[in-house]
């Protein structure tokens, strides 16, 4: 399964963010999104989802049209940039509403097992963002779109994360962007860079370089 979306233009009043934007997802396959701060990485994952409404844009799966917001029938899960379950909602409950497996999740993450009664307000911004990342990449769905799953994660649990993204990426299509390029470059099958509003290819990552958004690899 492929999902491509191009012609994607996004503007805030006067500000031109998302300029005629193409990506494609594919199932079996991780998608780098790479970009400076402010260059529309965040905004292109939403207007993907369906959060933001662009001025244009053209989503097709398997070279067909697909006009309803991907997160109807379940076609795409997203991970946004801030927490988002409740502060009241108790960690356990949280994993039978996204029908995810709690006992898989602790042997991965052993110290986090004692938090299976809390509420996410107990929980510190690394822990629950563990547990955010890990809710969506294991949801039954088509396409999971990841903006800044490492944020306020010890390395240790980063390692075990791309782990489960690689496992998971058999039966999905995964969309990923963070500010450590060097987790998206490692991790990624393909990659796009966006520039001026753009979307670059990236065949080689000497091109990092020659679009100066590293300065060496």
């Amino acid at each position: 399964m492929i999902l491509e979306a191009d012609n994607i233009e996004l503007s805030f009043e006067n500000l031109e963010v998302l300029k005629g934007i193409y990506i494609k997802i594919e199932k079996g396959k991780i998608t780098g999104l790479l970009g400076n701060n402010g260059s529309g990485k965040s905004s292109l994952l939403a207007v993907l989802f369906g959060y933001l409404s662009p001025e244009r844009k053209l989503i097709r799966i398997n070279k067909k049209p697909h006009l309803r917001p991907l997160y109807s029938k379940n076609q795409a899960k997203y991970l946004p940039q801030h927490h988002f379950m409740p502060d009241d909602l108790k960690v356990y409950r949280a994993f039978k509403l996204f029908n995810v497996d709690w006992n898989k999740f602790v042997t991965l993450f052993p110290l986090l097992e004692k938090h299976k009664t809390d509420t996410f307000k107990l929980l510190s911004g690394g822990e629950k963002r563990i547990i955010e990342v890990y809710l969506i990449i294991k949801s039954k769905t088509n396409f999971v779109f990841l903006d800044e799953p490492f944020s306020h994660i010890t390395p240790v649990y980063i390692e075990t994360l791309i782990d489960i993204i690689h496992q998971e990426k058999k039966n999905k299509g995964i969309l990923i962007t963070d500010h450590m390029y060097a987790h998206i470059v490692n991790t990624s099958d393909f990659i796009f860079l966006i520039k001026n509003g753009c979307s670059i290819p990236i065949n080689q990552l000497t091109q990092l370089e020659d679009y100066n958004y590293v300065n060496k690899l």
